[in-house]
């Protein structure tokens, strides 16, 4: 029997501030919803640029308004009636701060998932910004199904995608912040994304589960100018069970939609069934940072 579920990923570029971005969120959110979507999925950090391109204290007032910001986007999920996966800079304490998805189901807050792991890059300096999360991998009950969220940098570990779906999570969701430099060349670019498509997919058909990933697109400058700035490639996408794209968008603004089957997943796993081959007692190995001993 199948067992549907509309789903949206939004796909947006900085529009300059806050206020211009919560309301070209909400009205493409109104949009799907209009169109008949269950769970809508926003990009990471969406109400605002990703700052995280340098280090500068000034940007940690933009989490204070995090309790609001919840108040407020819990009444967008009830008001749409939806199921809704946001990004939000969250001030736990002074001096301590996470990025922090929060799924509301019509307007209650199902769960919130604070992001595990922490990049530190040239143009992604997000150890600056946030502490580690320690609410661990912990699937999200909501109308639509059980939600396996995760942000960004976790997209790149195999475990965390393992343990939602051992946890039994039913969709495997990551918003996403990423994009290219400039001055990278076209083949890197290429390598690049291929690489960032193909990790999530292989996330999918590993654990029989349909997946949605949300990216940001267009060109953000460092805001200090340390850098030249990043190109976010878009390209969010969503896909099935065994790694099937279901929709997929470009590098420009879009609202991506699509039908995902959750019966699918059993009829999957059952011709694939990597959970029952698995050796467990045999992966201690993966609890070290490296075998060598």
């Amino acid at each position: 029997m199948s067992q549907k579920v509309k789903v949206a990923a939004i796909q947006m570029s900085y529009r300059g501030s806050k206020e211009a971005m919560v309301a070209s969120t909400v009205a493409k959110i109104k949009e799907a919803a209009n169109n008949g979507v269950e769970l809508v999925v926003l990009q990471e950090l969406h109400q605002g640029e990703y700052f995280c391109q340098s280090e500068d204290t000034k940007f940690f007032d933009y989490a204070k308004s995090f309790r609001e910001d919840v108040e407020f986007w819990a009444k967008v999920s009830k008001d749409e009636a939806i199921v809704l996966v946001t990004s939000l800079f969250e001030q736990r304490a002074p001096g301590l701060y996470h990025n922090t998805a929060v799924v509301f189901d019509s307007g209650e807050v199902a769960g919130k998932y604070r992001k595990m792991h922490i990049p530190d890059d040239p143009g992604f300096y997000e150890k600056f910004y946030f502490t580690p999360g320690d609410l661990g991998f912990k699937p999200i009950d909501t109308s639509v199904g059980r939600l396996g969220v995760l942000v960004c940098w976790d997209q790149w570990f195999p475990e965390a995608a393992r343990i939602m779906a051992l946890k039994g999570a039913e969709i495997l969701i990551y918003p996403t912040a990423i994009g290219w430099f400039d001055s990278d060349s076209q083949d890197e670019k290429e390598r690049q994304l291929d690489a960032w498509i193909t990790i999530q997919r292989s996330h999918a058909i590993a654990n029989g589960l349909p997946l949605i990933s949300v990216n940001r697109c267009g060109f953000e400058k460092d805001s200090i100018g340390v850098l030249d700035g990043i190109r976010f490639w878009g390209n969010s996408f969503i896909c099935g069970p065994q790694g099937e794209i279901i929709a997929k968008a470009d590098t420009t603004e879009q609202n991506l939609i699509a039908n995902i089957d959750l019966a699918r997943c059993k009829e999957v796993r059952d011709i694939w069934p990597f959970m029952r081959d698995r050796r467990v007692e045999y992966y201690n190995c993966l609890n070290k940072i490296y075998c060598d001993k």
